[in-house]
């Protein structure tokens, strides 16, 4: 665990903080191949957060949209969600505490209830 916590500090997404309004614990999942994963358990958080009742469109009307786009971006979803910043306000829900300190996410962290809408 701390070895994940600090790389994540290292590379900008994750920060710590104090007296966070929102903690969640850390737990730590065997992966198929015998290595460890950590995760956050943020089901308190999903709870208090309404679904997102918008669905994404599909990559072929995403396409068709941008055909004269002025900027157009490729994001690269093997990073998956850790490339979207949250916003600053809603940093603060997204904090965790590992080893008697608090950290919080300054990017998309995984099992959010939203983070596939969008």
């Amino acid at each position: 665990m701390k070895t994940e916590v600090e790389k994540l500090c290292n590379i900008g997404f994750i920060k710590k903080v104090n007296y966070p309004s929102w903690l969640a614990n850390v737990v730590m999942v065997r992966k198929p191949k015998r290595s460890w994963c950590m995760c956050v358990d943020y089901t308190n958080l999903n709870c208090a957060c309404l679904k997102d009742s918008l669905p994404l469109l599909q990559i072929n009307q995403l396409f068709d949209a941008t055909t004269c786009p002025e900027l157009l971006s490729f994001m690269d979803a093997y990073y998956g969600y850790n490339q979207i910043f949250m916003h600053p306000r809603d940093q603060a829900h997204t904090s965790f505490i590992i080893d008697q300190r608090q950290y919080r996410y300054e990017v998309m962290p995984f099992g959010l209830k939203n983070a596939g809408a969008t």
